[in-house]
């Protein structure tokens, strides 16, 4: 194996042909203002005069961390960020040697070293290698890689021509790099500032959300359970004759009945239990049966299309999204006056839940009832939790709730 690590040296001079290359290379870099497409830029000039099958820059990113970005092939080492102790050429990163070239990487004891992040090697048959650092102010900032898969194919000359190469890159990307890190921080002060803002309104809502729940339990209990009781304890007590035992069992049947519908939409015990898809079924099911609907017969539908895993969202976020869904299947039952009630579960290209409760009824308008009320509470629950809810009132109403992959698992 023809394989070399080479000490530091000084490069040799220019060609008059790499000279106007470089230049053009310079010419390109300046009207750049991102990485990825600046790497685009210096690769279609590199590739006139060296082919490559894998052309890639990384750079240190904070402590013991690299980023990588690349031509040619989309491997995992642009995908997301790589230890330093795994990249197959840690040796350069760790300031060890300046230069690497390797005759055939497939089977360079260097790069494939055990826990080496070498699989893009592999896959890609990647075994002609040259690198180099790349300096700014004498610090090293990361490393220059060309590949290909034909072995043999790289030698001192193409190692020279990497080093000008990565002497001009250089500065560039360093100065790139800083400013996508800059931007990086800025987009991440604001998300920060932003959900310390939903909370706090979130908390805000939810402090007259709760006063308002409770003041429904105790409503429900006193307009129903509790007076049916009183009038049951009053006949016990006041009614002349023998006591009609059935009565009494029919009339404790229906409190207990009463108390066990208020229990169940206070504590999501299917959810817990059997999970997201069978407690909104058994809901929806329950609802239909129970709806007053002009004699009018109500169908109904579960259809879960999605990859998301709700069972391992944090409990919050998952109980947020339970009531959300419950409140718009009662309003859709109670105020829709609709002949079908569809539930969809299911996610968009960037791991978003999405849940849609849709049915055909007369459409929804927001004005002072009991819905509006309900509409409250389902997004001041879409907020305390950072989703987004939609309602669509046109040919019926539908209901769409989308939490971002970023808030599943977080607690709110």
């Amino acid at each position: 194996m023809n394989d070399v690590s080479n000490p530091v040296t000084n490069p040799a001079p220019l060609s008059r042909q790499e000279s106007e290359m470089f230049l053009r290379i310079s010419n390109h870099l300046a009207r750049e203002t991102e990485i990825q497409s600046a790497l685009s830029a210096v690769a279609e000039e590199i590739t006139r005069v060296l082919p490559f099958t894998h052309f890639d820059i990384c750079l240190l990113d904070g402590h013991d961390w690299l980023v990588s970005y690349e031509v040619g092939i989309k491997t995992r080492w642009s995908r997301r960020r790589t230890r330093l102790t795994f990249s197959p050429i840690r040796d350069l990163l760790l300031g060890k040697i300046d230069s690497m070239i390797c005759a055939n990487a497939m089977e360079d004891p260097r790069q494939t070293f055990k826990g080496a992040a070498s699989e893009p090697i592999f896959n890609h048959n990647l075994r002609s290698r040259v690198h180099v650092g790349m300096k700014v102010m004498g610090q090293l900032i990361g490393t220059l890689n060309i590949s290909h898969s034909e072995a043999n194919l790289f030698d001192e000359g193409t190692l020279e021509f990497a080093r000008h190469l990565g002497d001009l890159l250089a500065p560039y990307f360093h100065a790139l790099h800083a400013i996508e890190g800059a931007q990086r921080d800025a987009r991440a002060r604001s998300e920060i500032q932003t959900r310390e803002e939903g909370l706090r309104l979130g908390a805000s809502s939810l402090t007259q959300t709760l006063e308002q729940e409770r003041q429904r339990i105790g409503m429900d209990l006193h307009d129903q359970t509790l007076a049916d009781l009183t009038r049951l304890l009053r006949e016990v007590i006041n009614g002349k004759g023998p006591l009609d035992r059935q009565y009494v069992g029919e009339s404790l049947s229906a409190c207990i009945q009463d108390l066990r519908q208020i229990i169940d939409e206070a504590v999501p015990s299917q959810l817990q239990l059997f999970g997201f898809r069978h407690a909104i079924t058994a809901h929806l099911e329950k609802a239909a049966r129970g709806s007053q609907n002009g004699g009018v017969p109500l169908t109904t539908e579960v259809v879960d299309n999605t990859r998301v895993d709700i069972a391992a969202m944090h409990p919050t976020v998952r109980t947020a999204v339970f009531r959300i869904t419950q409140e718009a299947i009662n309003n859709a039952v109670r105020h829709a006056a609709a002949s079908r009630i569809e539930v969809t579960i299911g996610d968009d290209a960037d791991g978003a839940l999405q849940i849609c409760v849709s049915d055909n009824g007369r459409g929804f308008l927001r004005h002072a009832d009991s819905r509006q009320s309900g509409l409250i509470h389902m997004e001041t629950r879409a907020r305390l939790i950072l989703a987004e809810l939609d309602i669509n009132g046109q040919d019926g109403t539908r209901v769409t709730l989308t939490v971002p992959a970023s808030s599943q698992g977080a607690r709110p």
